[in-house]
């Protein structure tokens, strides 16, 4: 609804992509064995190919894509997509639901989020300014230096945030999560300062693991059932549980967090899901 006195020139052009960020979907899935068996199994061989051409296809496949397989009963398969344009990833989706093997591909759970910068990440002042307030002197060369390389790290920061790339890292947590809105402990009712220090924590924990587990926060809000969607990756699947562990305890997340169902994955190609599903 165009309101009376805006300006048609200075308003943006209707597009799916998006002013800033991607779009990120997760899609799982669960094999129904009674569907596999109608197979005719002379045709496994090009219903394999067919399947997995879908995902390997390099001419109009999304900008990220990994696939997994996922462990326990939730799901047997997982795929984490991002690219400006959401129907290039609906399409994976589309086109993998329209093979043979397909047929016997029962969609469980689906989230639909969009990458974005924090509104709690610190530009170059506000870095500065948090500098000064635990005792920096803005005058020392240390001072400088360190603003200096904050300045220097941030736009390699902001891209990670809004285009990354995704980590070839075997193992894969992902979990939907709110900041609760309860008459004790609401989030958004909590001054912008106080919301902006637990963050701090929050990542101040999260940074313990670099190099271990790399993480990707997506936005759901108006998108999806949740408000944010947390993707990790780790060098070894003992790092989820502990960098999750870790973090529970920082205040964000012990009096404002709720969390939904987690799915675990481990980093696979199409045709080595295929054979870890026994389906050859």
């Amino acid at each position: 609804m165009n309101h009376p006195h805006s300006n048609p020139a200075s308003l943006p052009e209707p597009s799916l992509i998006p002013v800033q960020g991607w779009h990120c979907s997760h899609f799982f899935y669960r094999w129904n064995r009674s569907e596999l068996a109608r197979l005719d199994p002379l045709h496994i061989s090009r219903d394999r190919q067919q399947f997995c051409d879908v995902l390997n296809d390099v001419a109009d496949r999304p900008q990220r894509l990994q696939s997994f397989i996922i462990s326990g009963h939730k799901a047997d398969l997982g795929l984490v997509m991002m690219d400006p344009d959401p129907l290039r990833i609906d399409r994976v989706h589309q086109r993998l639901m329209a093979t043979r093997l397909g047929q016997a591909l029962e969609p469980t759970y689906s989230f639909v989020s969009m990458s974005e910068v924090s509104e709690y990440l610190p530009d170059k002042e506000q870095y500065a300014a948090k500098l000064i307030r635990t005792g920096e002197d803005p005058n020392s060369p240390a001072f400088q230096a360190k603003v200096s390389s904050y300045e220097r790290r941030l736009p390699v920061m902001l891209a990670q945030r809004l285009a990354p790339e995704f980590p070839t890292w075997p193992a894969m947590c992902f979990y939907p999560m709110n900041k609760v809105r309860n008459v004790s402990a609401n989030w958004y009712l909590e001054p912008f300062s106080a919301r902006t220090e637990m963050m701090a924590e929050h990542a101040q924990s999260g940074m313990a693991f670099a190099g271990r587990v790399s993480q990707l926060v997506t936005a759901s809000v108006g998108l999806d059932d949740w408000e944010w969607g947390v993707t990790l990756w780790a060098r070894n699947p003992q790092f989820l549980k502990e960098i999750v562990y870790t973090m529970r305890y920082d205040t964000a997340s012990a009096r404002f967090g709720q969390f939904g169902a987690f799915y675990l994955g481990y980093l696979a190609s199409p045709e080595a899901i295929l054979d870890h599903c026994c389906i050859r």
